[in-house]
């Protein structure tokens, strides 16, 4: 397929002040047909006139990840207000979408089911930012294929929503697509690359020989701790054990005891801080000590969950994300981090903010170049190159996914947020294939 080139950034980097009235739910008689509210937040609007179409995004705004999720909303509603809530001749509305319940404590199955029934049913909607967890993407991938729905994710890792191989499912990716045809893409690297660079961080950095792999059993958590076990050994890391937690758990007290039993000095925990991802931790902590080394992978992010569900337990954890911190940002980048902070509360947005800025720019660009029509939104999805995009310059290729790579790796420390930056690590592609 010919490639398509996105240049440029789809947004004016340099105008960047944005009038609180773009954030905010607008009033205006919209032409498309807002989603229910059952599940969406009010139709956002600012441009002139009503919108032609609809975007959504798809996060779990309840639980653990509810500080970092509705900022990522809000950032997509900040790059349509820069771009005139238009994306090329269309006028494009905005509805932030949640996929969990209080109950479970992030994404819900029957409501990543429900929300996707809903875009499909829904003419006006062209696309979806999300989501942000990839056992919710597998659910919602088939039926938006099916409805012909792009869909852009900022944040899913798991490997077999794109691609067969080490660490997915037999049938993986094609399932997930029953048209043939792709509809997915992301901006996120794969946990191919984190499962590497964390394996390699485990042994050059820690020293670690033997490490306890655990994990929550989650379509992310189960993908990313298969790779660690995989990838341990091919670099000189042994796996002491391997264990599944149980998400709805309340003590992991035995886990600990299993960990210390096994001689192991080290732990990887694959899987999620909304998911007893904290609690795992403190016992742990209670167990092990202190000191223990724990390496967790971007699902534990906003660090300031991990702190605070772990009841400071996490303090000098390692924690690995996918991309480079936001001071390392340049160009468009830089300048998005900037403009956002003003209209943020003066506060630095997270990376995976910066992904689902990203994840918008990419969706908006598609339907800027397509007929108006759900197929041809699609059509413009992947095979593109991104030059001077937020997160620099990549493509996508004609699986969806991106050709960036670098992770970044943070320790948890007392001013528990972000975490203090230890390095930057590209794995090599020896380790990612």
């Amino acid at each position: 397929m010919k490639k398509r080139v996105l240049l440029g950034v789809l947004v004016a980097v340099g105008a960047f002040g944005l009038g609180a009235t773009a954030l905010a739910s607008s009033s205006k008689q919209a032409g498309a047909t807002p989603l229910p509210s059952s599940s969406c937040g009010k139709l956002q609007y600012s441009g002139s006139g009503s919108p032609d179409y609809i975007i959504a995004s798809d996060l779990p705004l309840q639980g653990a990840n509810r500080a970092l999720t509705t900022e990522m909303a809000k950032a997509v509603a900040f790059i349509l207000g820069q771009q005139g809530w238009k994306a090329g001749k269309y006028t494009v509305g905005f509805q932030s979408c949640d996929d969990s319940t209080a109950q479970a404590g992030g994404y819900d199955t029957a409501k990543c089911t429900a929300n996707a029934n809903a875009y499909s049913q829904d003419s006006s909607v062209l696309g979806i930012v999300g989501t942000f967890n990839s056992g919710c993407a597998k659910l919602e991938i088939p039926i938006n294929n099916r409805a012909s729905i792009a869909m852009v994710s900022p944040s899913n890792t798991y490997p077999g929503l794109t691609v067969s191989g080490p660490g997915t499912a037999p049938g993986e990716p094609g399932v997930y697509y029953p048209t043939g045809k792709r509809n997915y893409a992301r901006v996120v690297w794969t946990d191919r690359s984190q499962g590497a660079a964390d394996v390699l961080f485990a042994k050059n950095n820690l020293h670690l020989k033997d490490v306890y792999v655990l994990t929550d059993k989650t379509t992310y958590g189960a993908g990313i701790a298969t790779l660690f076990k995989t990838d341990g050994p091919k670099v000189g890391v042994k796996i002491a054990g391997y264990q599944a937690w149980n998400p709805q758990g309340t003590t992991f007290q035995s886990l600990a005891t299993a960990v210390k039993q096994s001689g192991a000095d080290g732990v990887f925990l694959g899987g999620n801080v909304c998911f007893q991802g904290g609690k795992v931790i403190k016992d742990l902590r209670s167990v092990l000590g202190a000191s223990f080394p724990i390496i967790v992978p971007d699902g534990f992010t906003p660090l300031s969950a991990t702190w605070t569900t772990s009841g400071g337990a996490a303090l000098g954890v390692y924690n690995s994300q996918p991309g480079i911190p936001i001071n390392q940002l340049k160009g468009a980048g830089a300048a998005f981090a900037s403009g956002f902070a003003k209209v943020n509360g003066g506060k630095a947005p997270d990376p995976y903010t910066v992904y689902a800025a990203q994840a918008a720019q990419v969706l908006l660009g598609a339907i800027a170049k397509s007929d108006g029509t759900r197929a041809g939104v699609v059509s413009h999805l992947t095979n593109l190159t991104v030059n001077n995009g937020l997160l620099g310059n990549f493509k996508i290729n004609a699986n969806g996914d991106t050709t960036l790579g670098t992770v970044t790796f943070y320790q948890v420390d007392a001013s528990k947020t972000h975490g203090k930056f230890i390095e930057l690590l590209t794995p090599p592609t020896s380790l990612t294939k």
